[in-house]
Order: structure tokens, then sequence, then C-alpha cells
């Protein structure tokens, strides 16, 4: 079994790290004593993120660079060898979205959602493994979504894009396992998360968009991340509700594809804040003002899911019920949904 270093003996680096998820990880590697490097299109969060973990006696540098580009992803990769010598850990959450039906959203942006949220996190891969080979063990923990596993209306974009990374992860990982090398790979899929992506996040709905509920504060998933970084996992669902909602995908998504349909798949996404397609987004430029780790929704603070997830003992001993609790509890939603004619 892969064993991987303490997180205080760690370099980890981390795509998208300027706001939300990103931003809380490389706080929390940070404070437990990793050694950071960060990176994103907008160098305005980087220098401040990194201002506030060398404030708290931290080590970090930051690189600009955007994902979509292959160069500048490995020029991350090599300043992290280049600065401390070698690369244990590649934390990948860079995205973007565009939050559109299908049929409104051109070739030019999904092409675009593709390009910084799948194949960046491939090239991330890509630039990452030959530094951690070097090392002879570390971990590559990619942050995709529950939509790796179900995508929901007005990401068509975005869902396509987080199961691509779901199949190329699947691949990499039994490559990687056959040719016998110690390296983790860990798929995190988070559920909705309080942070800056919605208002960064090019809209076509007249509104500013939000994710599904219920919302959990991004250091729920940092905690998570966190824990992948030293325990090497295969997947790993940020959020109880996110859960739930891919154990119904497997029963039966006939079902959600009902709910879905209606006004519970559509309505929740929409806020009452105006918001215009032709209003600043981040699809093909980083935009300001948004460098901090949380939005303004009520969220969350933690997930008594994710704490079990940590304590693997007691995981195995409460699977089989929550497997079977879960179910009835979403197909009985689902029932009183369709029931209401929602």
């Amino acid at each position: 079994m892969t064993k991987l270093k303490p997180i205080n003996q760690q370099v980890v680096a981390l795509m998208g790290a300027s706001s939300g998820i990103g931003r809380a990880t490389a706080l929390k590697f940070a404070e437990r004593g990793a050694k950071v490097v960060v990176s994103a299109r907008g160098e305005e969060g980087l220098r401040s993120l990194v201002e506030e973990i060398r404030s708290n006696g931290g080590e970090a540098t930051y690189v600009v660079a955007d994902t979509s580009d292959f160069e500048q992803v490995k020029a991350v990769a090599d300043r992290a060898f280049e600065e401390y010598g070698r690369l244990d850990t590649w934390v990948h959450l860079a995205a973007t979205a565009v939050f559109a039906t299908f049929e409104q959203t051109t070739p030019e942006e999904f092409k675009r959602v593709v390009d910084v949220t799948l194949m960046g996190q491939v090239y991330g891969a890509m630039a990452a493994l030959p530094h951690i080979k070097r090392e002879g063990r570390g971990a590559l923990i990619h942050v995709s979504s529950v939509e790796a596993k179900r995508a929901f209306p007005f990401h068509s974009a975005y869902g396509a894009a987080k199961h691509g990374i779901d199949g190329f992860v699947e691949a990499m990982r039994v490559e990687l396992k056959h040719e016998g090398w110690p390296i983790s790979v860990t798929q995190v899929m988070p559920g909705t998360i309080n942070t800056p992506f919605f208002d960064k996040g090019r809209s076509k709905i007249g509104v500013k968009p939000v994710g599904i509920p219920p919302i959990y504060e991004p250091e729920t998933v940092a905690d998570v991340i966190l824990y992948a970084a030293e325990n090497p996992e295969r997947d790993l669902v940020a959020g109880g509700a996110a859960a739930a909602l891919i154990l119904n995908q497997r029963l039966s998504p006939r079902l959600l594809d009902a709910v879905l349909s209606t006004r519970a798949g559509f309505s929740p996404q929409m806020t009452d804040e105006p918001m215009s397609e032709n209003d600043p987004d981040n699809l093909f430029g980083p935009i300001g003002d948004h460098d901090t780790a949380r939005n303004g929704f009520r969220a969350l603070e933690r997930s008594s899911y994710n704490w079990l997830q940590s304590h693997p003992i007691l995981r195995k001993g409460v699977l089989a019920g929550t497997v079977l609790g879960t179910a009835a509890l979403t197909a009985r939603a689902i029932g009183n949904a369709l029931g209401n004619g929602r």
C-alpha cells in the first residue's frame, strides 16, 4: 500500500488557489507545515494569499498560469522543484463555467470550459508526474465535482468536463498501479460550496447562479483534500448531500432525471441578484475583487459524512445502514416532489 509523507514534510502545488476551495486549502496546508506553491490566472489574489501564508509563518511562492496552456502548467511543477527540490502532492482545483442551457452555450464557450476545467487537469497530471516519480512516491489529487457522476441543468459544458476528469483519472490510476508506482490518485467530488465561483462564471440565466443546496463552506472540502494528501484513497465525496446524490444516481438515474427536469432542478440555482452575460466573468481571463475563500451564501460549517470518511473503521461499520437509509429517504423525497407536481 502507498505510504504518503506527513503533511509537514510535503511540498504541495495547488492549481486554482487564488480564491474559493483552493485558497482555503492552501492556507490549511501551510498551517500544517507544508511548503506550498500556489497558482491561478490572477496575480493579485495569489500575491495576497502568499502574503497571508508568510505572515502566519508559512512557506509559499506563487506562479501565474492559465491551466488551458500546458507549458504554463508545467512551469508551476518545475517551479516547485526549483524552489524546494521536490514535489510531493499536486492538487488541481482550477475550473470555470458558463451557466446556461445547452442551446444558449456557444461552441467557443463550451470549448473554453473544457479546456480550463478538463484539459487543465490533464496537463496538471502530465506536468506533476515526472517530479513525483523522481521523489519515488506522492499524491495526485484531482478536485472534480458531484457532477463527475451527475450533471445538472445549466451545466452542460461544466458537467461534461467533470465527467471527463472521472474518466481520465480512472485510466491513469490503473496504469500507475500496473507499473508499480506508489503514487496515490484521488478524485475529490464536492457538492455545492460557498465560494466566489458563482460570481466569476458567465451567466446567461439572467441572475447570479448558485448551486443546488445544501451549501457547504470551502473548508469542508479543504479538510477532505488534506486527508487525501496523507491517506491514499480512490474517491472522496465532500458533503453528505453530494454522497446521497451520487448513490441515487447509481440506483435510479431516471428518477433523478424526473426530479431535475422539474422546477426542483432549475429554480434553486437562481438567486434574486440580476446578472447579465455582459457582466465581467473569468471565462477567458481573470477578474478581480473575488479573491476570498468564501462567498456570502448561508452554508454548513461541517459535514458529519466527511468526518466519517476520515475514520475508516467506523465508516465500514455503518456503510450498509447508510446506503439503505439514504436510498429510502431520497426515494421518498423524489416521490413527494413528483406528487406535488414540481
